[in-house]
């Protein structure tokens, strides 16, 4: 079970969302949605909730993009392409959190965006970044340059600002960390004093 998570009717009863079952009534959606059309731009544009709820196109493309799905996309990949604001609604989604002052979990958010990061991060390294090392003699200066595998959810600025200055300390000379930050690449660099932003699709 994922914790942080409340979901009713994809989960075998009210409570933590059950990974297994999320997964086969999202294969479920994913087949009616391509079976009636429910997908691409037309329906992403039309904001009349009754219209996107009788939506049916009759493409009947449904068993065919499950297959596509299953051969193509691993479990971040999926989630972030086929978890929808229709879905996360129908199944009652949202995320709880610990309350200290009441010693009780409570629903701390019902938003599609919060659900989905809050997902998202839950699958990706259970919580923690995938970060590698592409240079350990960055720009022929012995600087190191680490490369952020992005994977829907930004890091913590300030986490990985104190992530870098524990690692300058170490290496001694400047550190630098590509990563993406709301859909920009930047580079985060720590040259032992200061603390720079660079977006680098300029």
């Amino acid at each position: 079970m994922l914790r942080g998570f409340g979901i009713h009717r994809a989960a075998t009863g009210p409570g933590r969302l059950n990974p297994y079952k999320l997964g086969i009534e999202l294969f479920r959606d994913i087949e009616d949605r391509w079976n009636k059309g429910k997908f691409g731009k037309e329906y992403d544009e039309c904001d009349d909730y009754a219209a996107k709820k009788n939506w049916d196109k009759q493409l009947g493309l449904g068993r065919q993009k499950i297959f596509e799905v299953r051969k193509l996309y691993n479990d971040v990949m999926f989630i972030d392409a086929f978890l929808t604001p229709e879905f996360c609604r129908e199944h009652k989604m949202f995320v709880y959190n610990y309350n200290e002052r009441s010693n009780l979990y409570e629903i701390s958010d019902r938003e599609f965006k919060a659900i989905k990061q809050k997902l998202l991060f839950l699958l990706t390294n259970f919580g923690q970044p995938f970060i590698y090392v592409e240079d350990s003699n960055y720009r022929n200066r012995g600087e190191l340059y680490l490369r952020h595998h992005h994977e829907g959810i930004d890091l913590k600025l300030d986490e990985a600002r104190d992530t870098l200055k524990s690692i300058q300390t170490i290496w001694t000379r400047p550190v630098n960390l590509e990563t993406i930050i709301d859909e920009s690449k930047t580079l985060l660099t720590f040259d032992g004093t200061e603390h720079k932003e660079i977006e680098m699709n300029k």
